[in-house]
């Protein structure tokens, strides 16, 4: 099957009645889902866009679900947008996108409307859409693109990334081959969907059949909540919400799986966290919005090898290249190179319609991370060949609150770099060489930055180390906070 909703129909035949998604405040059945896609769809066609190019500015909900399917199903491109970006941030979205049409709350709109020439309220879209026809939808080709994130560049400036139906359609088998998930399998979705690792759990759930309970904000009462009250056996988790439930502190003998990804999970972290769930069992992947998923860590295999990502998921070839690009001997450090049905297609090149791709003529592709695989075909992630900061399953970019910092006039010079943390795996710590305080450069940030790119570690200095080309020393900087941080 080609498209991400394709098997929408097959469901509301075989259990009409099952429940497709549960939230706080509403239950929708199977077969209420695949009607409501399809009035979705008819609606977007009747919108008559060449560019078919979806923004949605909405909170985790069963609308944003309803217009992100809707889209697919329709042959749009679905663009989610998140809501804690500030207006500097939405605009160059939006002028990197260009959508035809973006999707916001009543509340919202009066923020948004300036911003683009068509934008609408979810309340007055959804009255249309009740009137549109329930008309089964032709068949998609594979290569179709349905979704555009967005990742921050080295520059600090967002790329955008298009994915294809076949791209997602492959993820889904390995939902089933390496995760062990299917239609009777309960999925609770705490985090936002502007993260594809939610966004996905949310989609793959209902392309295989499952039920979706999705929270609007996570909270761990509210997560321990439907854990004790619904028939949750699958939970989608980033590090930092399994250390916020870890601190939480409740403990459940409830049977259910954690899926982890955006960050390392820590084993101080996992073995606390086993105390207080103690039937849980815990599948690490290893993955980037380029690749989709690369290697996963089951259960039992965490105990073998605790500190790797796991080994290559369903239908996923790894090799590890030295800088010859000759492949490297087990445990020798090189760069990660993928090759899979699940890569993107691309990023949106410069003129905003062509896709530039990353794969080579043999079809691999890297994101630049190193690592080694060993003797049994573990993969081991050594470290990221850029500067990216893994905030609590969060890319943060340094390049990106660099070039905000830089703006204030008695700010010389400035580093940002990414510390060890064990809440959040790491955090941007900022590095000043100038006489700004630290009050106006945080309230700089506030204008500028969503509230997670404010470093959160501030140090200033009267001489900022330098390469030999004149470039801030960055490895030579992050040792020397280090040591500071472990001598206090």
């Amino acid at each position: 099957m080609a498209a991400i909703t394709e098997t929408y129909a097959k469901h509301a035949e075989l259990y009409p009645e099952k429940v497709a998604i549960h939230t706080d405040n509403q239950l929708l059945s199977y077969y209420e889902w695949h009607e409501l896609i399809c009035k979705t769809a008819n609606w977007l066609d009747s919108i008559g866009d060449v560019n078919k190019r979806l923004a949605i500015f909405m909170p985790n909900s069963v609308p944003f679900l309803q217009l992100f399917a809707g889209a697919s199903m329709a042959g749009w491109i679905a663009i989610p947008f998140d809501m804690k970006w500030k207006e500097e941030e939405i605009e160059k979205r939006l002028s990197l996108s260009q959508p035809s049409v973006l999707i916001t709350t009543r509340d919202m709109h009066r923020h948004l409307n300036h911003l683009h020439p068509d934008v609408r309220i979810w309340d007055d879209c959804e009255e249309e859409m009740n009137q549109a026809a329930v008309v089964e939808r032709g068949t998609l080709e594979g290569n179709t693109p349905f979704y555009m994130g967005f990742t921050s560049g080295t520059t600090g400036n967002p790329k955008a990334f298009i994915r294809s139906h076949e791209s997602w359609v492959e993820s889904f088998h390995c939902n089933r081959f390496d995760f062990h998930i299917d239609e009777t399998d309960h999925v609770l979705i705490p985090g936002p969907f502007i993260f594809s690792h939610f966004l996905y759990g949310a989609i793959s759930t209902l392309y295989l059949g499952g039920t979706v309970y999705v929270l609007e904000k996570f909270s761990p009462f509210q997560v321990l909540s439907f854990i004790h009250t619904y028939p949750i056996t699958i939970v989608y988790l980033v590090p930092t919400m399994i250390e916020a439930l870890r601190t939480y502190g409740h403990t459940t003998a409830n049977e259910m799986k954690f899926i982890s990804s955006g960050a390392k999970w820590e084993e101080n972290s996992k073995l606390a966290i086993r105390k207080l769930f103690p039937n849980m069992s815990m599948y690490e992947f290893y993955g980037a919005s380029e690749l989709s998923f690369v290697s996963v860590l089951t259960d039992d295999q965490n105990n073998q090898k605790p500190g790797s990502v796991g080994k290559p998921c369903h239908n996923v070839e790894l090799q590890i290249r030295r800088a010859d690009m000759s492949t490297a001997e087990p445990n020798q450090v090189g760069k990660i190179y993928v090759r899979s049905n699940m890569l993107f297609t691309g990023y949106l090149d410069n003129d905003y319609q062509s896709i530039q791709p990353i794969r080579d003529e043999n079809g691999w592709a890297t994101v630049d991370d190193m690592g080694y695989l060993d003797e049994d075909g573990f993969l081991y992630i050594s470290g990221r060949e850029k500067n990216m900061i893994l905030y609590g399953g969060i890319n943060i970019f340094p390049e990106e609150i660099e070039k905000v910092i830089s703006l204030h006039p008695d700010v010389d010079e400035v580093a940002v770099i990414g510390l060890e943390d064990r809440y959040w795996g790491q955090v941007a710590a900022a590095v000043i060489k100038g006489n700004a305080t630290k009050t106006d450069l945080r309230n700089l940030c506030r204008t500028k930055l969503s509230s997670y790119k404010i470093p959160r570690k501030w140090y200033f200095v009267d001489e900022m180390p330098h390469t030999t080309s004149g470039k801030i020393a960055r490895a030579k900087l992050k040792e020397s906070l280090e040591q500071e941080v472990k001598s206090h």
